[in-house]
C-alpha cells in the first residue's frame, strides 16, 4: 500500500555532528522515509523541530539539491539573504553548489514540521559559520583544515 504508516517508522535525533555542534540540532527529530518506502533515487525526511530546534547548522552541498515543504508550525529560514519566515503550506529549494548556507530555526512555541527531499549525503557539505565541512570521500566531518573531528 503507498501510503505510508509514519508511527511504523523510527524516529530518531541522532546527529554525524561533533558535541561542540550538535547542541542545536538535539530537538530535531526526523523519519527517513524513502529507505522505509522502497524509494532509492532521492531521500525524504519527516522532520519535526521542537521549540528552539535547528534543523542543521547553517550548510550548503556541493552535490545535492534540497527541497522542503513546511506542513505545520513555523520557522525561520536562515540564509546568506537573511531570515524568512516559513509557514505551513511554504516550500523553499537549494540547487546544489550554489554556495548559498541555509538552515531552518524554531522560534516559535510549538512543533514546526516539514519534509526535506534531497538525496543521502554523497558529496562533501560546507558550513560557513563553523570549522567543519563533510568530506564526501573521506566519509567524516572535518575541520576546514582537513583535519577530522
Amino acid at each position: 500500500m503507498p501510503k505510508l504508516n509514519l508511527d511504523a517508522i523510527e524516529q530518531t535525533n541522532k546527529t554525524g555532528y561533533p558535541p561542540i555542534y550538535a547542541q542545536e540540532v538535539k530537538e530535531r527529530w526526523y523519519r527517513r522515509v524513502a529507505p522505509a518506502s522502497g524509494l532509492e533515487d532521492f531521500g525524504v525526511s519527516h522532520v519535526t523541530l521542537k521549540p528552539g530546534a535547528w534543523s542543521a547548522q547553517r550548510h550548503w552541498h556541493v552535490g545535492e539539491d534540497e527541497f522542503v515543504v513546511m506542513l505545520a508550525g513555523e520557522a525561520m529560514l536562515v540564509d546568506d539573504s537573511g531570515e524568512t519566515l516559513m509557514r505551513a503550506g511554504d516550500c523553499a529549494a537549494f540547487p546544489k553548489n550554489d554556495g548559498n548556507g541555509h538552515c531552518l530555526v524554531n522560534r516559535s512555541d510549538a512543533d514546526c514540521v516539514y519534509i526535506a527531499v534531497g538525496k543521502p549525503a554523497t558529496t562533501d557539505c560546507h558550513y560557513p559559520d563553523i570549522d567543519m565541512h563533510l568530506d564526501a570521500k573521506l566519509n567524516m566531518q572535518c575541520r576546514k583544515d582537513g583535519t577530522p573531528w
